[in-house]
C-alpha cells in the first residue's frame, strides 16, 4: 500500500484555508481533514477544533498527543499524532497547518505537499474584519505574516483564493489529483 499525502493547507489569516478544505472533502470524501487542538475557548467561531486549555495542551503535548504543534497569535495548535496512522494507511489527510512547522511536517511525513493559498490583501482584511474574532491590532498583526516564506525542498502548490470559493476549490483538487491521460 502506498503511504498516503500529508497535504499541509497554509496561508495567511483570512485567506480560506478552512472554507478550501471543507469544499474539497465534500468533493473527495475519501479526503480526511484534521482537527487541530487549539487554546481557543470554544465557540469561538470558525473552524471545527477541539478546545484546551495552555495546562491541558502543555500535558498532552508532553504525553506526544501531537505530531505537530506551535504557537501563533497568542494561541497553541496541535495536529493530533493519530494522523500518521492514517497516512501509513494510504489515506490522504489536509491539515490546516503553520508555515513555520513546515520543514518538521517535512521531516515527519514522507508524502509531504503544501497547498499554499494566497488573496489579495484587500482581500484578506476584508475577511478578517468580517469573521469579528480578532481585534484591529489583531488584524494588523496578522496581515503583517501574510507573506511569510515557505522553507526550500518541498512539494509546493500555489492556488489564488481571491475569487470564488468553488474556483478554488476546482483549481486545487485538477492541481492534487491531476487527471493522467
Amino acid at each position: 500500500m502506498t503511504e498516503g499525502r500529508f497535504i499541509a493547507v497554509v496561508g495567511p489569516s483570512g485567506v480560506g484555508k478552512d472554507s478550501v478544505m471543507a469544499g474539497m472533502v465534500a468533493r473527495v470524501p475519501a479526503l480526511v481533514a484534521v482537527r487541530r487542538v487549539i487554546t481557543r475557548p470554544p465557540g469561538a467561531g470558525g473552524e471545527v477544533f477541539e478546545p484546551e486549555d495552555d495546562a491541558g495542551f502543555e500535558r498532552r503535548r508532553a504525553q506526544g498527543d501531537f505530531v505537530l504543534h506551535w504557537q501563533a497569535h497568542g494561541l497553541r495548535y496541535g495536529i493530533p499524532a493519530g494522523t500518521t496512522a492514517l497516512t501509513a494507511q494510504g489515506r490522504d489527510v489536509l491539515a490546516n497547518l503553520s508555515r513555520s512547522v513546515l520543514a518538521e511536517a517535512h521531516r515527519r511525513f514522507p508524502r509531504l505537499t503544501v497547498l499554499s493559498l494566497t488573496a489579495d490583501p484587500e482581500v484578506l482584511e476584508t475577511r478578517l474584519h468580517a469573521r469579528r474574532r480578532e481585534t484591529p491590532a489583531q488584524i494588523g498583526s496578522r496581515l503583517a505574516r501574510a507573506d511569510v516564506a515557505l522553507p526550500p525542498g518541498i512539494d509546493v502548490v500555489s492556488i489564488d483564493n481571491s475569487g470564488l470559493l468553488e474556483d478554488t476549490v476546482t483549481r486545487a483538487l485538477a492541481a492534487l489529483y491531476p487527471v493522467r491521460a
